[in-house]
């Protein structure tokens, strides 16, 4: 890059090289090449690390990520939300109540998620379990037959990234509340069959959601595209454009 092109290796480099040995799990590899790169890691760097080790399930450097990300932001809510994930997937629920604990004792608050569906011009937004959509019994009808295809396909909830310790049918009705299913209801209601869906979400979309949207595109027949705060997510034929990492 720097002899053929001239090129001189900048952060956004350096964040391209952590996300894909993160990717194939070779911390050891990430964690030498942050040692000697040319600039300081940032907080992509350490958000990027972090995000390959729940992904791994590697508590260890997700640990260290975490600190190194907190230490240049200890209000980062999105920070606390990973690694709460990553002791999650590892069933560490006592670690899961001692970051939320922390999080109480510094009077942080997790965002909460909102996603949004735009459709010429109107904006529709949706909370969490959100009924005041002047729609809301249409969309959740459209949920409950969503629900029954997909299970008619071999759908099974993950509920790999549920931060409550409660039994599974909990999980799963926790995790069908999510503003993102919302919104995908509401477009397959109203988004013409030969248009793409968009939909916007403020947070990271879940490993469930995630799911839901690649089935979706499959039985539905239809062509979705999900912006986090991270990346871009092309659903199409029961696949996605992040091929399941993000």
């Amino acid at each position: 890059m720097t002899s053929t092109f001239g090129v001189s290796p900048g952060i956004k480099h350096c964040v391209c090289i952590v996300d894909l040995l993160g990717r194939q799990g070779r911390f050891a590899e990430a964690e030498k090449f942050i040692e000697e790169m040319p600039v300081l890691p940032n907080d992509l760097i350490w958000r990027s690390l972090l995000s390959s080790s729940r992904t791994h399930k590697n508590l260890d450097i997700g640990r260290k990520a975490a600190k190194n990300l907190l230490e240049l932001d200890p209000f980062d809510d999105s920070a606390y939300v990973l690694l709460s994930n990553l002791y999650a997937t590892n069933a560490r629920w006592v670690d899961v109540d001692n970051l939320r604990n922390h999080m109480k004792t510094i009077k942080l608050n997790k965002r909460p998620a909102c996603s949004w569906l735009k459709l010429k011009n109107e904006v529709s937004t949706f909370g969490i379990g959100d009924r005041s959509h002047m729609h809301a019994q249409k969309i959740y009808a459209k949920l409950d037959e969503i629900l029954l295809k997909l299970r008619e396909v071999g759908y099974v909830a993950d509920t790999s990234s549920a931060l409550h310790d409660t039994d599974e049918e909990q999980k799963e009705q926790n995790l069908w509340n999510h503003s993102e299913k919302l919104a995908l209801a509401y477009g397959l209601l109203v988004v013409p069959e030969c248009s793409t869906i968009r939909i916007f979400k403020n947070l990271r979309v879940c490993a469930d959601c995630h799911l839901v949207f690649k089935l979706v595109s499959m039985v539905f027949q239809r062509e979705i595209v999900l912006r986090d705060p991270y990346r871009f997510h092309q659903f199409k034929h029961g696949s996605c454009s992040c091929s399941d990492f993000w």
